[in-house]
């Protein structure tokens, strides 16, 4: 059927999942597998998951506690590792909450925020020189597109170049970059006094980034947010951002 992971992508995400050697026989892991990324592709609610996956509370109970568990924040660290640091690029893109995502009470604390499109939520990014996910977060939809930068920049490497646009054009992210070694190929915002160094032609290559954010767009359950927590939202990004980089690789000759 479609969405569902192949050989490849099997072979190379089965010796990440958490291992069971005692008690009851677990229900096979590549067809649960198969009926999350089937949710997370089609964005169909999990009640409406196809037989063939077997039972939808099994793939839902799973996805949740292999979240809770961290499974899917150590496969992403795991394929993100060998990432080319040669080049950081960051941005954000903001997802409409649907109105079935949006009926939780106290959503302020889900990373919801309410703007002139209605309740949104903003996924942050940094992608690499190839425009492979190595860093995800969100904030509700009217957050700032800077506000996540001192913690998703905190590892940059020495001789790295960042990109990013006007909207990040601020001297402490510009020294932020610095103390770690990086440059920061920033376009100066035009109420800029001060002269700074900047490259439009190396600029050109953040469109990677927006590439990345159109990838997992093509996953329905990413495009728009249907769930009421923040982080299982968050665990759908990651599965989409995992698929980004087993195909990226499986692509490599």
């Amino acid at each position: 059927m479609r969405y569902e992971l192949s050989d490849y992508e099997w072979t190379a995400i089965k010796p990440m999942l958490p291992n069971k050697p005692r008690g009851v026989r677990r229900v096979n892991d590549r067809r649960v597998l198969n009926g999350i990324f089937w949710v997370l592709r089609s964005g169909a609610p999990w009640r409406d998951l196809p037989e063939v996956y077997g039972p939808r509370t099994t793939c839902y109970n799973r996805f949740v506690r292999w979240r809770r568990a961290g499974v899917w924040d150590q496969i992403m660290d795991a394929l993100a590792a060998g990432h080319d640091a040669a080049v950081q690029m960051i941005d954000t893109s903001v997802v409409r909450v649907h109105q079935h995502g949006a009926c939780v009470a106290d959503n302020n604390h889900q990373d919801m925020g309410r703007s002139r499109g209605g309740l949104t939520s903003k996924i942050h990014a940094v992608v690499d020189t190839n425009g492979l996910p190595v860093h995800l977060a969100l904030t509700p939809g009217e957050a700032h597109d800077n506000r996540l930068c001192s913690v998703l920049l905190s590892a940059l490497l020495p001789q790295t170049m960042l990109l990013a646009d006007r909207g990040y054009d601020a001297d402490w992210i510009r020294e932020l970059a610095r103390q770690q070694g990086a440059w920061a190929n920033i376009p100066p915002k035009r109420n800029r006094k001060d002269p700074i160094c900047f490259s439009p032609y190396l600029y050109r290559a953040r469109n990677l980034i927006e590439r990345f954010f159109n990838k997992i767009k093509q996953c329905r359950r990413v495009a728009t947010r249907y769930d009421k927590l923040a982080a299982n939202y968050l665990a759908f990004v990651k599965l989409a951002s995992i698929r980004v980089w087993l195909r990226a690789n499986e692509s490599t000759p």
